[in-house]
């Protein structure tokens, strides 16, 4: 099939969208499992925010296609204590119909109320299934990650503070209680 001269521009157009990395500002970091070193991510809800701007909120959808509560662990007795484990497979598809799947786990600890350690795991699932989905695009949406030697030298990138009276003056805000 062949591609129209629109269509192969907008492609060349999302893919150098795509190959870029993720800057300092999308980057997060917390202790590894166990003390370990430390892990390098991207919130769940930034990569939902670049994934819009790249594809456009309508340029894009996810569904899952499995979520599977694997284990629910019950320990102790007064009250009872949960753990849960729960895996998702997320597909992610693109206007022009191209798609991508992956997994996502979600796990609780010793949480009081088993309802309560379900609905987490479920979450930190379908989030870690999107995530995980999306890097297979690309890049800028958390590809790089992977990448040990980019991640090292982000990290040591300093960002200058924000100041919140330009970030509401930007959003054309100039009183105390704005909420444009």
């Amino acid at each position: 099939m062949e591609i129209s001269q629109y269509t192969a521009e907008q492609i060349a157009t999302l893919q150098a969208k795509l190959e870029k990395k993720l800057g300092p500002e999308y980057i997060s970091t917390r202790p590894g499992p166990g003390g370990g070193p430390k892990l390098t991510y991207a919130e769940g809800w930034k990569i939902i925010n670049l994934a819009n701007e790249v594809f456009g909120f309508n340029g894009w959808s996810s569904s899952i296609t499995n979520l599977t509560i694997d284990f629910i662990d019950v320990h102790g007795e007064n009250p009872p204590r949960y753990n849960v484990g729960v895996h998702c497979i997320t597909r992610v598809t693109l206007r022009d119909g191209a798609y991508h799947e992956d997994v996502g786990y979600g796990t609780a600890e010793n949480v009081k109320q088993k309802s309560a350690a379900i609905d987490k795991c479920k979450k930190e699932a379908v989030t870690d299934a999107l995530k995980r989905t999306l890097r297979s695009f690309g890049n800028l949406l958390g590809n790089c990650l992977y990448d040990k030697t980019y991640t090292e030298q982000v990290k040591n990138i300093k960002l200058p503070p924000v100041r919140i009276a330009s970030v509401l003056s930007s959003q054309g805000c100039f009183e105390k209680n704005c909420t444009a």
